[in-house]
């Protein structure tokens, strides 16, 4: 007889529970990395001639919402098809600095921040994925997003290389993720190189860019599910991520 615990479980979620969606639409609008171009489409075979409609898709591997896998920046380390599917679903703490950032554009992510963040809420737990909100989303466009002033330069917010080493070292977190379509602010990779995104990728976890609606999260209780294809020996992918909120 089989068991229905589970399917009772869900059931319950579903109806008492809040799912934000946390990714950006595929189009060639969606906001992605400057570096890229958009994503483009062709019919394959359509509904008149061939019954049925299959479309080709040309798109580089971190577009719109992503993961990026460790081999991204760094050689022989793990691709998207050696993480499990329990390594893609953790417990979401979401570091709300949306004032900080509406103050300063290029605002970086502190130790400070993240032991003023425990003080309210708590001990990070291990494994946890930990969420950079900024309400980057909010600005919507390409343009709006990359910020650029009269000079030409990108200005945005990002993670500092101190914090993701005292995550990583000493909490043992899972991943991370943040709205913008950089780990490192604007200003510190045109100077320095994307150190942050180095760092967090040769510890052998991923992180997921282009994040949305982190506003609608709780910042502690939720539980994130971060879904990609299982690509052989892939640098990383679109993702379709969303979180289980309670209400």
């Amino acid at each position: 007889m089989s068991n229905l615990n589970l399917w009772e479980d869900l059931n319950k979620l579903k109806e008492t529970c809040k799912w934000v969606d946390l990714s950006h639409e595929v189009s060639p609008e969606t906001p992605h990395w400057f570096g890229f171009p958009s994503v483009k489409s062709s019919v394959l075979y359509d509904f008149e001639k061939d019954g049925f409609r299959a479309h080709t898709y040309e798109i580089v591997s971190q577009y719109g919402t992503h993961v990026d896998a460790p081999v991204h920046f760094v050689k022989g380390k793990r691709s998207l098809d050696t993480f499990k599917p329990d390594d893609m679903v953790m417990p979401l703490c979401v570091l709300d600095l949306s004032k900080e950032v509406s103050q300063n554009p290029d605002f970086t992510v502190t130790v400070d921040d993240i032991l003023a963040w425990e003080e309210k809420n708590g001990k990070i737990p291990e494994g946890a994925f930990v969420a950079f909100r900024s309400d980057w989303h909010k600005k919507g466009t390409q343009e709006a997003m990359e910020n650029k002033d009269e000079n030409g330069a990108n200005h945005y917010s990002g993670w500092g290389v101190p914090a993701l080493e005292f995550l990583v070292n000493e909490r043992n977190i899972g991943a991370i993720g943040h709205e913008t379509a950089d780990t490192d602010s604007a200003i510190v990779s045109a100077e320095k190189g994307m150190v942050a995104e180095y760092y967090i990728l040769s510890t052998g976890r991923f992180q997921i860019e282009l994040l949305r609606n982190l506003d609608e999260c709780p910042e502690t209780g939720a539980i994130i599910f971060c879904t990609f294809p299982k690509v052989k020996d892939a640098t990383g992918f679109t993702a379709r991520c969303f979180a289980l909120c309670p209400r």
